[in-house]
């Protein structure tokens, strides 16, 4: 359920560079591969950062007012010759198991454009872009219906779940139909705005007893 998840779109051959990785050679890195960012791990594969074009920007346009008299016991990213000295960090990364739409959120609240993609423990197993999330939002209405569906008929064979139908326009998920208790039609709209592809819920679905506020309805 809860539609396709961050594995399925994310990049599994992905560069990484250590702490002591000098810029030239992150600069080769991200210019030779067409990426624009690389993460930075430690010997464990751990994510402690990343180091973006913009980082590299940034220090060489600091690098340029070198000139300037400094304040002495102030350092900034024009002296750095490392990763470590230009990363960004802490790394905001994804866990391999999460929603599409989940990676999308992160990176919009975040401004970024690539995520390193951390297994359970944390430990770097790819990384997903943007490209990666738009290619996994391009879905016809009839896809999304399918899986939509999918997921319906899951939940209404527990019991006295009740009935619910789902039409798709643009994008756009219609649910119709009545369940129990307000928790469950909470629950069904809340999975299906995280299915991919899904650009709105219009959430029609009544149901029989409140229970949040502990009364039936009507």
């Amino acid at each position: 359920m809860t539609g396709m998840a961050v594995r399925d779109v994310m990049t599994r051959e992905v560069y990484s560079v250590r702490k002591g990785t000098p810029i030239a050679d992150i600069a080769g890195v991200l210019a030779g591969r067409g990426v624009s960012a690389v993460p930075v791990v430690d010997d464990d594969r751990d994510v402690v950062g990343v180091v973006s074009e913009a980082d590299l920007l940034l220090k060489q346009v600091e690098s340029i007012t070198t000139s300037r008299p400094r304040v002495p016991g102030i350092r900034s990213k024009a002296d750095g010759r490392t990763a470590a000295d230009v990363m960004s960090s802490p790394a905001v990364t994804v866990e391999a198991d999460l929603p599409v739409a989940e990676a999308a959120r992160l990176m919009v609240g975040n401004r970024v454009k690539r995520l390193p993609v951390v297994d359970r423990y944390g430990k770097l197993t790819g990384i997903v872009s943007r490209a990666d999330l738009v290619h996994a939002f391009v879905r016809t209405d009839a896809e999304i219906r399918d899986e939509v569906l999918r997921d319906v008929s899951v939940l209404i064979r527990r019991p006295s779940l009740g009935e619910v139908r789902a039409d798709v326009e643009d994008g756009i998920v219609t649910l119709r139909g009545e369940v129990e208790r307000r928790s469950q039609a909470v629950l069904l709209s809340a999975l299906v705005r995280r299915i991919a592809g899904v650009v709105d819920v219009d959430d029609r679905v009544r149901f029989e007893w409140d229970d949040e506020a502990n009364r039936p309805t009507g």
